[in-house]
């Protein structure tokens, strides 16, 4: 019989298991949000909150931009409305 269903955390400076779309959330600054994040680069750190950011895998996308090279090293910090 199947376990509970776990998932998985992720931290800032951990490579990224596998492509895809990943919830990300900050130690209280900021509500979650998504990204997309590419397989083998590392969890982006926040510009305000720093290494004080989890990720979660939402979806996974392992074809998803095979021929485009798109980078994050950064989470921008939002100004609040």
């Amino acid at each position: 019989m199947p376990g509970p269903f776990i998932v998985k955390k992720y931290r800032t400076d951990e490579r990224v298991p596998e492509t895809g779309i990943y919830n990300v959330t900050h130690d209280g600054h900021r509500l979650q949000h998504q990204v997309i994040i590419l397989k083998d680069e590392k969890f982006p750190r926040c510009a305000k909150c720093s290494d004080a950011v989890f990720f979660e895998l939402a979806y996974s996308a392992p074809g998803l931009f095979e021929s485009a090279f798109i980078r994050v090293y950064e989470l921008p910090e939002l100004e609040e409305a």
